[in-house]
Parts: structure tokens; C-alpha cells; sequence
């Protein structure tokens, strides 16, 4: 005797609610709790780069007629591995403020030029800031400002710093 095989179709399947489907939405959501707290942490200071709230000092018609008077001085690059072994350019030198009055923030631009004489990058940074003392009149101070994206572009001279920014500290 010969059998008629037989042929079954399966209906639509129910989607899988196994166990691994459970866990990946408990741990998408437990990512998602860890980045929430982290971000609303009540003593996480907030990044002081790449942010829309980033505050720079005045720079206003005070603070223009006295930049000149802030001289950098001893200016150096170097270049060193941060703890992701990435290179980063370190620029140091000396603020000198040859006025009469006590700074107590200081912002500089540095800009790096490519071959055609074109900036090819441009970042401001505090390098003196509230935290530190303030840098009375006639006094010298050291700086230095890390930067971790140089272009290849640049033309591997040395890059124009100049004042952008200047809190005068509070007169006692």
C-alpha cells in the first residue's frame, strides 16, 4: 500500500516571549536608567567643551582696551598620549599682565594654520580661570592648554595665540 504523504502548513507563528527578548528589554531600560542618572546627577559638573551653555569671560570695549597689556610669553608645543593612547598637543607659556589691574580669568584662542595660510583650526580655552589666584599687576604665571584634534592640514608652525576673553577680578 502506498501513502499519500502529507503535507502540513503552519499558521501565522506567535512571536517569541521567550526569556531573551525579557532581558534585552530589562537591560535596554537599564541603560537607559544608569544614562539618566548619570546625567542628572546632582554633583556632575557639566562638560566644558562641545556644550551650548559653555560661558566665556567679557570680551566687550573694557576688556579689548586692556588685552594688550596681557602678554604670552614662552610659548611651546608638545605632544603627549592621553589615557586612551591618543595624541594630544599640549601648547605652554606664559601670561604676563602688564597692567595695573587683577585678572581673575583669562581666555585664549589659538589658531592653526594649513599650507595655504588658512586657519585650519581654531579653539578658545581659559587658561587661567576662577579657580586659580587671580594674576595681580606685573604678575607672570604659566599656562597650558591641551588639544586633542590638530588637522593634518596643519602646516606644523606655530600656531597665533592671543586673548579672547578677560574677567577683571572684584577691586577690594
Amino acid at each position: 500500500m502506498h501513502e499519500q504523504p502529507q503535507i502540513e502548513i503552519p499558521g501565522p507563528q506567535p512571536p517569541e516571549r521567550g526569556p531573551s527578548r525579557f532581558a534585552l528589554v530589562v537591560a535596554a531600560l537599564a541603560v537607559v536608567i544608569v544614562l539618566a542618572a548619570f546625567y542628572l546627577w546632582p554633583g556632575r559638573q557639566s562638560p566644558s567643551r562641545g556644550s551650548a551653555q559653555e560661558v566665556h569671560p567679557p570680551f566687550g570695549p573694557a576688556e579689548r582696551a586692556y588685552a594688550p597689556k596681557i602678554k604670552i610669553e614662552n610659548v611651546a608645543l608638545s605632544r603627549a598620549e592621553n589615557f586612551l593612547n591618543q595624541q594630544v598637543t599640549i601648547i605652554a607659556g606664559e601670561l604676563v599682565n602688564a597692567g595695573e589691574r587683577t585678572l581673575s580669568e583669562v581666555e585664549l584662542t589659538v589658531e592653526f594654520d594649513d599650507d595655504m595660510n588658512q586657519i585650519a583650526l581654531r579653539e578658545s580655552r581659559l587658561a587661567l580661570h576662577s579657580g586659580n589666584p587671580p594674576l595681580g599687576p606685573g604678575e607672570r604665571r604659566a599656562f597650558d592648554v591641551s588639544l586633542e584634534h590638530i588637522p593634518s592640514s596643519w602646516n606644523m608652525q606655530q600656531p597665533a595665540v592671543r586673548v579672547t576673553g578677560l574677567l577683571f577680578a572684584p577691586s577690594k
